[in-house]
């Protein structure tokens, strides 16, 4: 059976490698007809015109969408981004995949995304709230704190969902913040937000590795991708006593075998915002004992774990057979494909799933909405606490059915996902039910 989208154009190849991983998956689980019927066509989507008064005084309009994929298992969750490359197909492709990973996870939500068309780079900060606030006038009534919730995402952040928040509760004269995650602290963000993602993967990492005897002080590691997510990871996998020899930005990315000091270079690149020329303008460490070395070349490191955390499609089967880690863990959202994948096996590489492993993000989003609502607020050490719970079950969950259908970790968190979905969907009623069913 192949799950394949309602629509009239090409899907981004991210969902079109999702779409062969789940066909995969789905040799492994007993799912209705009715339920992938259901799953291939989103429950709502909305494209709308949002005019904004420049700051010279002229007018544009930006194209504005929302696509809510599904809410059998509870309101739409998933993030808002200002992007260039923002379409109707790539938001309703990536409410798609939330639908997946909110399942996988066990969060009482359904998959959603959004976004804008434009370069947010353009745009003067009163340009961005009055955007901001704009696009939340055009979908109000489409959003809610029972309906869809909104968090940030690519080139979105906290100040911005600080202003979607205020706007929507200005629109409904009461104070909303659950209708909105990812806020500043002051206006009902939870603890633990902005590290929530490379908290998760490192509980993850610390859950899995053991497995397969492999020892903090013993383990290799490199990490593509070092702005918020994969910094704080590469952190807290240097705190843990693993080797980090190797991190890269969008510029490139430097090379020790005998490993490097992250704090350090965590604390240069927040002051200059890229780690080109580290050698040669900072004195904590010395050319000759560091090498220069580009995003490409990390991939392809002799190292014994690999994180892919900066962007999608980032090993391929072009680079695939060049990959030495002995295990990969997907940080950013789909850098392996489905091609890269069969070669990977191959070699016996494991590859641990982006659906799981950055799954921290919207886990923390989760809390954050439910503190809202409560009006009870959780310490860091709480938020911590019950993440790290969180994804150790799951990632435990996982690998036991990995291990029982002896397939991969990534076909295994699809078959998990897919199970869940498949309850809650044919818990409304099937073909068989009406059909041969007795009252």
């Amino acid at each position: 059976m192949t799950i394949e989208l309602a629509t009239n154009k090409p899907v981004v190849s991210l969902l079109a490698d999702a779409s062969t991983r789940l066909e995969e998956a789905l040799k492994y689980v007993t799912v209705s007809e009715d339920a992938l019927c259901r799953l291939k066509h989103p429950k709502a989507s909305l494209s709308v015109s949002i005019p904004v008064r420049m700051d010279d005084g002229s007018l544009r309009v930006f194209q504005g969408y929302r696509v809510r994929y599904d809410d059998t298992r509870g309101p739409g969750k998933g993030g808002v981004r200002f992007h260039p490359n923002v379409s109707l197909d790539e938001v309703q492709s990536l409410a798609f995949w939330m639908t997946f990973k909110c399942a996988l996870l066990n969060l009482p939500f359904g998959g959603a995304k959004g976004g804008i068309t434009l370069n947010p780079k353009e745009l003067s900060r009163h340009e961005l709230e009055r955007l901001s606030r704009g696009y939340i006038d055009a979908i109000a009534d489409f959003i809610g704190p029972d309906i869809d919730i909104l968090a940030p995402d690519v080139y979105t952040n906290a100040m911005i969902m600080g202003w979607m928040m205020d706007q929507y509760s200005i629109i409904k004269r009461k104070v909303c913040p659950a209708v909105v995650t990812g806020k500043p602290l002051m206006m009902g963000g939870s603890q633990g937000r902005e590290s929530a993602t490379a908290l998760g993967a490192f509980y993850s990492i610390q859950t899995i590795l053991p497995k397969f005897d492999q020892v903090p002080g013993n383990t290799t590691v490199a990490v593509q991708g070092f702005g918020n997510v994969g910094g704080i990871l590469a952190e807290l996998l240097a705190k843990a006593g693993y080797k980090v020899v190797a991190v890269s930005d969008s510029q490139g990315g430097m090379y020790r075998e005998k490993g490097l000091d992250i704090p350090t270079i965590r604390r240069y690149k927040q002051d200059h915002q890229s780690l080109t020329n580290f050698y040669c303008q900072d004195t904590v460490c010395s050319i000759d004992e560091h090498a220069a070395i580009s995003n490409e070349e990390l991939l392809t490191l002799d190292v014994d774990v690999l994180i892919p955390a900066a962007l999608e499609n980032q090993i391929t089967a072009a680079n695939a057979e060049q990959i030495q880690a002995k295990y990969i863990f997907e940080v950013a959202n789909g850098p392996t494909t489905s091609a890269a994948d069969q070669i990977l096996a191959q070699k016996g590489i494991q590859v641990f799933p982006d659906i799981l492993v950055n799954a921290g993000g919207v886990t923390v989003s989760y809390f954050e909405w439910v503190q809202n609502r409560s009006g009870l607020y959780w310490s860091a050490i709480e938020v911590q606490e019950r993440l790290r719970q969180k994804m150790v079950e799951e990632t435990e969950a996982t690998w036991q059915i990995c291990q029982e259908l002896r397939t991969s970790i990534r076909t295994a968190a699809y078959v998990h996902a897919i199970n869940r979905l498949g309850e809650a969907l044919d818990a409304k009623g099937t073909r068989d039910y009406y059909v041969n069913g007795k009252h």
